[in-house]
C-alpha cells in the first residue's frame, strides 16, 4: 500500500494513529472520535487505549463522509446502512460456506451410491436375454 503500511499488514491491520487517519480520510480528528463514539467506525485500540485505524477503517470513513455530504444521509441512517451491509456480507459468507458443505455432501453421497452399485455387480448373475409373453388366466373353481 502507498501509505507506509508495515510489511505483512493487510487492509484490516490497525496501523494509523488518529491524526494520520484524519488526514487520509479528509476529516477532522474530532469527527473521527465522534464517529467512534456513535459506533460508525470502530478502530482498533492499543494496550494504552489509543485508536489505530486500518485501511478498511479509512475507506469506511470516506464512505460515511460521502453518504453524509453527497447523499444527505443522517448519521443514524449511515449507521443502519453500515449494519445492513455488514449483515449482507456475513450472510454471503455463510451462504458460501453452506454451498461448499452441500457440494461436499453431494460428492460424498455420489461416492456412497457408487460403492453400493459396485457391490451389487459382484452378486449379479448373468441371465440370457429372452422375451416371452405369459398370459395368466385364473381358472374356474
Amino acid at each position: 500500500m502507498a501509505f507506509g503500511v508495515p510489511h505483512g499488514a493487510d487492509e484490516d491491520t490497525p496501523v494509523f494513529v488518529i491524526s494520520v487517519a484524519a488526514q487520509l480520510s479528509g476529516l477532522h480528528a474530532q469527527t473521527l472520535r465522534s464517529y467512534d463514539r456513535l459506533g460508525l467506525v470502530s478502530p482498533g485500540r492499543t494496550a494504552g487505549g489509543g485508536r489505530r485505524y486500518s485501511m478498511r477503517d479509512i475507506a469506511l470513513l470516506r464512505e460515511v463522509q460521502r453518504l453524509s455530504q453527497e447523499d444527505g444521509v443522517n448519521l443514524a441512517g449511515i449507521k443502519r446502512i453500515i449494519e445492513l451491509e455488514n449483515q449482507v456480507e456475513a450472510l454471503r459468507s455463510r451462504l458460501a460456506e453452506l454451498t461448499e458443505e452441500l457440494a461436499a455432501a453431494y460428492a460424498a453421497a455420489e461416492q456412497a451410491a457408487a460403492a453400493v452399485h459396485a457391490s451389487y455387480r459382484k452378486d449379479l448373475v448373468p441371465v440370457r436375454e429372452q422375451t416371452a409373453l405369459v398370459v395368466w388366466r385364473p381358472g374356474k373353481r
